[in-house]
Parts: structure tokens; C-alpha cells; sequence
């Protein structure tokens, strides 16, 4: 199984293949947009607009399991990013990703970096960086800034 085999679901609620990622170097990131690290999102648009030609993605996957941070529906959530934050970087439809309800991609990204203590993701912004094959790299703790990120990503696109 690699990251390729899995279908996520859009903010429309149609489905998407993995696949389509295949040969870019991705992060993969659970986001609110009422949490303390909502910020972050300038960030990750300053990486997707620097590394993007080169074959970066950012997945934005809204999670609303830690304290109600990512209220409203898909299109709401989307919205919100794009308005505030001038994002212009897929966000894919809200999921969990922990739980007995978790995203199957959740389930492999945790089973391929762990966190510290458990698996469990432990709250948003926690990130994911999967190179060009679709091996996920590196897991990084929702402190960890994007602009912190960047050297590991130039590596993966070089």
C-alpha cells in the first residue's frame, strides 16, 4: 500500500485519487481555522507560492476534533482560508484523524511517523512531508512553523 492507493474526499463531497500527486513532494496538514496556530496558514501559502513550480503541494484537511476548532461545512471552512488568508492551495473536505471514525490517510500517515508519545495526532496543524515516491518523510508538531519546514522541502525537490 502507498499513499497513492488512498481517495480523499473534495470540499464538494466528490472524491479525488491520490494518484494525482504522484512525482510532487507533498504536506500534508489538519488545519482549523479557530485555533491558536490558524496563523500558519500565511506560512504554508509563502511555501506553496515559493515551491509550488517546482512540484509542491500543500493538502489541507480541515479537522474539527480538537476543542470545535474548524466549525461550519467544507465549502465554509474553504472559504474562510481563501478569504483571511489568501490561500490558494487545495483544502479537501473535513476529516478525523484519530478515532474510530479516522481517514484511512491518517490511519497510514500515523502508522508511518508516530508521534512521541502515541501515534495519535495530538492536535491541528500537525504535519506531513512525503517526498516525490510517496514515502512520508517526516512528521512535524503542530509548533513546528512552515517557514521551519522549508529546508526539508527543498531537499526532497532537489
Amino acid at each position: 500500500m502507498s499513499i497513492y492507493d488512498f481517495t480523499i474526499e473534495q470540499t464538494d463531497g466528490s472524491s479525488k485519487k491520490m494518484n494525482g500527486y504522484q512525482d510532487k513532494v507533498l504536506l500534508i496538514v489538519n488545519t482549523a481555522t479557530g485555533c491558536g496556530f490558524t496563523p500558519q496558514y500565511e506560512g504554508l501559502q509563502k511555501l506553496y507560492e515559493d515551491y509550488q513550480a517546482k512540484g509542491f503541494e500543500v493538502l489541507d484537511f480541515p479537522c474539527n476534533q480538537f476543542g470545535n476548532q474548524a466549525p461550519g461545512n467544507n465549502e465554509e471552512v474553504a472559504t474562510f482560508c481563501q478569504m483571511n488568508y489568501q490561500t490558494t492551495f487545495q483544502t479537501f473536505g473535513k476529516v478525523n484523524v484519530n478515532g474510530e471514525n479516522e481517514s484511512p490517510l491518517y490511519t497510514y500517515l500515523k502508522a508511518a511517523q508516530g508521534g512521541l508519545l502515541n501515534k495519535d495526532i495530538k492536535w491541528n496543524f500537525t504535519k506531513f512531508l512525503v517526498d516525490r515516491q510517496g514515502k512520508v518523510i517526516k512528521r512535524y508538531a503542530p509548533q513546528t512553523k512552515p517557514e521551519e519546514i522549508a529546508e526539508d522541502i527543498e531537499a526532497l525537490l532537489n
